[in-house]
């Protein structure tokens, strides 16, 4: 019994952004051969390592180099973010369908599958998935949505209940999400706003059976305010109705001022009145200028039009079958 190289012929690649993963690594390779075999013609994989400190690349390399599908492992020359990673992907793929997914097993590969059944038979040109119910403790799933909660009040109301973590496209819609140059925005914001024929798909998201996730709760916040800057213009309304409320205020203050003066009523003016109104309207001022400082300087990074990764090293597998 030998090892050849398999034919190529799948039309299908998934992407998967790996970082903090190498307890995982031996569980999705078996989990991506598992695809393989159910989704006609095969998948092709692009594994892309996000500057990942621990022992992830280089397991993939030689898990991979053993595997029956072909694939490309792409290393990143620091950690970009789980998003320019995926770009990184999704710009080297080969095939008219692919679709992302996650490197902690959370997602069922019967999820994948349905992504590439409904892509082929021309249902949609992207699929999402978003989650039904998720196998995670009581605090996460807490977490969890009252994120997802925010972001559809606070960025896009059409957002799926239980948001998205994974999707599918064909190569057109990939084509023009790749035509995004911006940084500091988001993936999913991104998605919604291109529009299309759009199907989402339900799933019970699993429970993590190893490592612990960095979606970290400051990650989660710095998501989630990208978002509203890259897509609302909320807290410049927010403000705008505030600066309005706090001259209507002031004009009825000013109105009083003058009719106690006249009257004679007010003899002494108000210290502490005077002092209360100066820290709420500077308070107020800072924090505006606060909101506006960072409309402009996503504004600025962007103007740089610096890259959003960088490849530091790429390798392709043609991928064995047994003979």
């Amino acid at each position: 019994m030998s090892l050849m190289p398999s034919a190529a012929s799948s039309n299908c690649t998934v992407v998967i952004p790996v970082y903090r993963n190498a307890e995982n690594i031996a569980a999705l390779l078996a989990r991506l051969e598992q695809l393989h075999a159910r989704v006609d013609g095969g998948i092709e994989v692009i594994c892309v390592v996000d500057g990942s400190p621990d022992a992830s690349h280089p397991m993939l390399e030689q898990g991979l180099a053993r595997s029956p599908f072909a694939s490309q492992l792409l290393l990143l020359s620091r950690n970009f973010g789980s998003f320019a990673a995926i770009r990184e992907g999704l710009s080297n793929v080969r095939t008219p369908y692919s679709a992302v997914m996650a490197a902690d097993l959370q997602e069922p590969i019967e999820l994948i599958d349905e992504f590439f059944q409904c892509l082929r038979a021309d249902r949609a040109d992207v699929v999402v998935g978003h989650r039904a119910a998720r196998q995670d403790r009581w605090i996460d799933r807490f977490a969890s949505g009252l994120f997802w909660s925010a972001y559809r009040q606070l960025v896009q109301k059409e957002l799926p209940e239980g948001g998205i973590d994974v999707f599918g496209c064909n190569d057109a819609f990939r084509l023009h999400l790749l035509r995004f140059g911006e940084a500091h925005t988001s993936l999913v914001g991104q998605i919604l706003w291109l529009g299309f024929r759009r199907e989402a798909l339900s799933y019970v998201r699993q429970a993590r059976v190893a490592g612990r996730s960095a979606w970290t709760l400051k990650r989660k916040l710095t998501y989630l305010s990208d978002s509203v800057f890259a897509f609302s213009d909320l807290p410049i309304r927010v403000f705008t109705w505030m600066g309005a409320v706090g001259l209507s205020m002031s004009f009825l203050l000013s109105a009083w001022v003058v009719f106690a003066r006249v009257t004679g009523s007010l003899s002494v003016p108000g210290y502490a009145a005077t002092v209360l109104v100066i820290l709420f309207f500077g308070g107020m001022n800072l924090l505006g200028l606060g909101v506006i400082g960072s409309y402009v300087w996503r504004a600025y990074e962007n103007t740089k039009a610096r890259p959003l990764a960088i490849i530091m090293h790429s390798q392709s597998f043609p991928g064995l079958t047994k003979a």
